[in-house]
């Protein structure tokens, strides 16, 4: 596929995965499985790291897919000119050195044999079995000749369904994407920044959930030089100008090391050095660094109480940092992280963080749902029948997710949809009055729990007690709430359009959206024509209708948004009587409900003609505005206006402001604007507006 990009460096590395030689893997792997039964050099490395987790596993398994997996990918290059069989050998010592148990392993070293190669999943099945089988074709990727652009979300689409029936499926999928982005240097630099995108908005909040830390910590550090150059040399340079910074945590860890010792504990004390991202949030948040800010103290003890006793040891002989103490072994993340966290004081007034957690709980910390092995060694699990099981480990958050991505219409929808789930951080746990527990997203609000609870039926939600207290569907919920949902007994009630200015997750908002769309006569007010002025640029005739309260109002569509059908909007009444209507995510929607304005309900009404602006970001080349001025044209829409900014690092930024015939067409304009050469990214406008 590529070959090596430049990295982000030992410092980032240290803390990370080692890095493995290309070239000498490549040579063993051209002279082919060693005779005598025995594994090749290029596999050996495989089988180290898979003995030091995993002394008594059979390596046979391992010997019998890498001469398949050698065989079937001979002959084949990666751009960077080695073998292509280093790729599957590197993913799969990725995943050995995190833990991974060996149907995870043997599965990684075949996961490009079908997608590449002439090798079926029928025979993967015979020669390794269902769950071998399984995993591969989770990671497989759908071809594009059949969904066009709509095969990268339809490809996630399917990885993630494979997931919640076996998380192994997407451990597979991370570590192929952490080698692909070690090894992104002689790609064209707008499909490096296409890749890393997607890297940034999918895969990290996917290691993030799944508490892969090792992963996710280098991926962003790949991505953070390739998206934000500048920046990532700032901050290697402010990371080599204080190459000594170490000297004053390796101060502090002697101290607490001593301090241990004579407390009778059991500890291993390690610096342990900041990434790139975090020393660059560091910076962000704190302004001039100390030495301790470019690392932390990790302590590493045998059992969940020792954790306790080295807190207690910390704070009695430290002056302690009382709100950098956080309590994770008590109350777990969601991802499966338990640490304490605290900080302390040495003697001249330097603070150094310090992480404390067993070694299992280090093991998990790192390599997540990877560290906990075959999830179907230890329950009554039977083959997979059809591509469907039950996975006993499946995290609430994924359940979710596979959820609404039912719901979801098109690949547009599901790909813009899921990279808001995912940016969403955090989860919380309320409690039902009638029993069991519901996991949401952080900021969510009782209509996020009517829908988790009931699906559809929560259109006749009325109301909510909220810890015994009567609470409007608006209330956000905290983590620990107790919740009982009061639905109505009448089949015709339904939500309101305001529903979806408190609904947070996803299925929430898909299904209240499904509802309106599919009852138009709840909207109960009369058309209203918009008569736009000459002066705005953004408007629609006779494509909206004003609610309640404002009939006959005169509608504008806001410029900073320019929302179309079927975007889900909200109108503000203005000077003159008149409402102007944004898109829900609009940032001028917060700002005018925090100055207290009434939001108006509005709805679509039948016209088909819009404008929208776009933002196209790109690489500058020669060529590339008439370009994407033909993908324009052949969309049948039509340039009102349109502008370039000065290019910044390469990168040029172009705003179009379009005449569509119909609506329904957005997607594929955008998707045709995205296939231009040098175009790594098309959106739509949503730039600060003044309320």
């Amino acid at each position: 596929m590529s070959a090596e990009a430049t990295s982000p460096g030992a410092h980032g590395r240290r803390r990370g995965l080692p890095r493995i030689d290309l070239r000498r893997i490549g040579r063993a792997a051209l002279l082919g499985p060693a005779s005598r039964g025995r594994l090749s050099d290029a596999i050996g490395h495989v089988a180290d790291a898979h003995r030091a987790h995993h002394p008594d596993a059979d390596l046979s398994v391992l010997h019998k897919a890498y001469v398949l997996a050698e065989a079937s990918h001979r002959g084949q290059f990666r751009k960077s000119g080695e073998p292509y069989i280093t790729h599957p050998l590197a993913v799969t010592l990725i995943l050995a050195e995190l833990g991974a148990e060996t149907t995870t392993l043997t599965a990684s070293l075949l996961h490009d044999t079908v997608e590449d190669t002439d090798v079926t999943l029928d025979q993967v099945r015979a020669e390794f079995g269902a769950e071998v089988c399984y995993l591969v074709d989770g990671v497989t990727k759908l071809e594009k000749v059949d969904y066009g652009a709509a095969a990268e979300p339809e490809t996630f689409r399917k990885m993630l369904v494979a997931t919640g029936n076996d998380v192994r499926v997407m451990s597979i999928k991370l570590a192929d994407r952490l080698h692909n982005m070690r090894t992104l240097g002689v790609m064209r630099p707008e499909k490096q920044a296409r890749i890393a995108k997607v890297t940034r908005d999918v895969l990290i909040p996917l290691a993030e959930r799944l508490g892969v830390q090792a992963l996710k910590t280098e991926l962003e550090d790949l991505v953070f030089a390739i998206l934000h150059p500048e920046e990532y040399a700032r901050t290697r340079a402010l990371i080599a100008d204080n190459a000594t910074a170490g000297d004053a945590l390796a101060a502090i860890c002697e101290d607490v090391r001593q301090v241990l010792r004579e407390a009778d504990i059991t500890a291993e004390v390690l610096v342990r050095p900041r990434h790139f991202v975090s020393v660059h949030r560091s910076r962000l948040k704190r302004g001039e660094l100390r030495g301790t800010d470019f690392g932390r103290l990790l302590v590493l003890v045998g059992e969940d109480a020792d954790c306790y006793a080295v807190l207690g040891e910390l704070h009695t002989c430290f002056t302690p940092v009382i709100s950098e103490f956080k309590d994770f072994i008590a109350a777990p993340k969601f991802n499966l992280y338990q640490s304490l966290h605290t900080a302390v004081a040495g003697p001249d007034g330097a603070v150094a963080e310090v992480l404390i957690r067993t070694h299992q709980m280090h093991s998990v910390a790192e390599a997540g749902v990877v560290a906990l092995g075959n999830p179907y060694a230890s329950v009554d699990v039977a083959e997979p029948q059809d591509g469907e099981r039950a996975d006993p480990t499946r995290p609430g958050w994924l359940s979710r997710l596979l959820e609404w991505q039912q719901a979801a219409p098109d690949p547009d929808t599901f790909w813009t949809t899921l990279r808001a789930d995912l940016a969403q951080d955090g989860e919380i746990t309320v409690f039902r009055a009638e029993g069991g527990m519901l996991g949401l997203p952080a900021g969510a609000s009782c209509v996020d729990a009517a829908y988790a609870q009931y699906g559809e039926a929560a259109h006749s939600c009325l109301g909510a007690r909220v810890n015994g207290r009567l609470a409007t569907l608006s209330t956000v919920l905290r983590d620990g709430d107790t919740v009982q949902l009061l639905l109505s007994h009448d089949a015709a009630s339904g939500p309101s359009p305001e529903w979806l200015d408190h609904a947070r997750t996803p299925a929430a908002r898909i299904a209240i959206t499904g509802w309106l769309a599919a009852h138009p006569e709840s909207v109960k007010a009369p058309a209203a024509t918009p008569r736009a002025p000459a002066t705005l640029t953004a408007d629609r005739r006779g494509a909206s209708n004003a609610l309640v309260d404002l009939p006959g109002a005169t509608v504008r569509l806001a410029g900073c948004c320019t929302p179309v059908p079927p975007d889900a909007a909200v109108g503000f009444a203005v000077r003159g009587g008149a409402v102007t209507v944004h898109r829900e995510e609009c940032p001028a929607v917060g700002r005018m409900k925090a100055l207290g304005r009434a939001p108006v309900g509005v709805s679509w009404g039948d016209a088909a003609e819009c404008r929208v602006t776009l933002y196209a970001e790109s690489f500058g080349r020669p060529g590339l505005l008439a370009d994407l001025t033909e993908a324009i044209a052949t969309a049948d829409a039509a340039i009102v206006s349109a502008t370039v900014e000065p290019p910044s690092e390469q990168r040029v930024r172009h705003t179009y402001t379009l005449q569509l015939p119909d609506a329904a067409g957005l997607p594929s304009l955008m998707r045709a604007m995205r296939d231009v050469p040098g175009v790594y990214d098309v959106s739509r406008a949503q730039q600060p507006a003044t309320a």
